[in-house]
């Protein structure tokens, strides 16, 4: 059985770093989260390491894993941070993340969201359209600041991965168009309330070819340079992220070292302070979701596995119809059978596999689903007045608690009969 990350099984019992799965379940319950700070930290600097020496700044995508705990952690380790709504710029903050070290991303900021942002004194924002350009232009003359603005850029360049969070043709909704950039910038400049100060893109998500992310950054570099042939200066080139994971045994991950070693030749002679924005490929692979068999169910030729996570706790499988490697807590040497592993959730689509081939888990038995430290608990909810589940971090030989159960009074809370 191949592993990933910082899980692995010891004398057939499956540990995250040095903490026994089991126990964590014993005393947390499930379903529940689980992430490894070595792992998110080793992610991090792999990518910090590799530009040493060139001016940048990684900023790590909130929107994948938006945890107290896990923000504050990698503030600590010295990370900007990649916000995309005024709620993530507030968890930022409070996880004690300077503000200075903020990139605003999203197609749709509201007025009060870049209001907020401009009053906390954020890096600078990504800005989608001409119309985001005077909106930031506007408040910004109101507060008596200057707003300091990137151009996001759709740079027509595809990406291999799911049409949900493909970012980067020409019909999807991100950015302004390569050819029309030039154009954009010479009007933007001229708003004086703004300091439009660089570019940026981002192209999609869950990439396990660097490939495309290095054909755009060739494209934006190209449009830099036709920007400042035009006698403008363009002091910073934003990336984005995209780098993928690995969400099946028989795939590799791309490396982020080796990735951003290939931006930084790229960069090398430019004259650019470079922002990544990585997110996914920094913490899913440091966690996993818990969960318990409650029962097994056979129907005609169809074999259920019905465990206690549900569609509300991880989504992406009923979503993106993703992937996700299912491992038992305790080896045991009962055969393998090929079931669907389903929640509890009254819908079909409902499940978390299906027709795969897994452990011969028996109810009370205990699961991991691999790769839920991105994507996974951010997008949970609360459908069929399920509470979310907790999250944990482990630090070496310790575990903690980092967000608690919800309870049923928390499903009412702010609600009037």
């Amino acid at each position: 059985m191949t592993m990933q990350g910082p899980f692995r099984y010891r004398n057939g019992t499956l540990y995250c770093e040095q903490v026994e799965l089991a126990a964590i379940a014993a005393g947390a319950g499930t379903p529940c989260y689980v992430y490894s700070r070595a792992s998110i930290l080793e992610r991090f600097r792999a990518y910090d390491e590799a530009l040493a020496g060139l001016p940048h700044m990684i900023c790590y995508a909130v929107k994948a894993n938006s945890n107290q705990a896990v923000l504050a952690l990698l503030a600590g380790a010295g990370a900007g941070f990649d916000i995309v709504s005024g709620g993530e710029l507030y968890r930022v903050l409070r996880a004690g993340a300077p503000a200075c070290r903020v990139v605003f991303s999203g197609v749709g900021k509201t007025a009060e969201e870049i209001e907020y942002a401009l009053a906390e004194g954020i890096h600078s924002f990504n800005a989608e359209s001409e119309e985001e350009l005077r909106l930031i232009d506007a408040i910004a003359a109101r507060l008596g600041v200057r707003a300091r603005v990137a151009l996001r850029v759709n740079p027509d360049v595809p990406a291999e991965t799911h049409p949900y969070v493909a970012t980067g043709r020409r019909e999807h909704k991100f950015g302004v168009e390569v050819a029309r950039a030039p154009e954009i910038w010479r009007r933007a400049a001229a708003l004086p309330n703004l300091a439009l100060e660089g570019l940026s893109c981002h192209i999609g998500s869950q990439l396990l070819d660097p490939q495309p992310l290095l054909a755009a950054a060739a494209v934006m570099l190209e449009l830099a340079r036709t920007i400042r042939r035009a006698g403008f200066s363009v002091r910073t080139l934003d990336l984005g992220g995209g780098l993928g994971v690995a969400y099946r045994a028989e795939e590799a991950s791309p490396d982020p070292a080796a990735f951003a070693r290939a931006i930084r030749e790229q960069l090398a002679r430019e004259d650019l302070f470079l922002i990544l924005e990585p997110g996914r490929s920094i913490v899913a692979q440091a966690g996993v979701l818990l969960t318990r068999v409650l029962y097994r169910k056979r129907t005609g030729s169809k074999e259920f596995v019905v465990v206690d996570a549900a569609m509300n706790d991880l989504i992406r499988p009923a979503l993106y119809q993703s992937h996700h490697e299912i491992w038992p807590l305790r080896q045991s040497a009962r055969p393998e059978i090929i079931a669907d592993v389903v929640g509890p959730v009254c819908e079909t689509g409902d499940y978390l596999a299906r027709d795969r081939r897994l452990a011969n888990a028996l109810p009370g038995d205990l699961l991991a689903i691999a790769t839920a430290g991105a994507y996974a608990f951010v997008a949970a909810s609360n459908y069929n007045s399920r509470p979310r589940p907790p999250e944990v971090l482990v630090e070496g030989d310790r575990w903690r608690i980092v967000r608690a159960r919800e309870t049923y009074e928390d499903l009412v809370r702010g609600e009037a009969p």
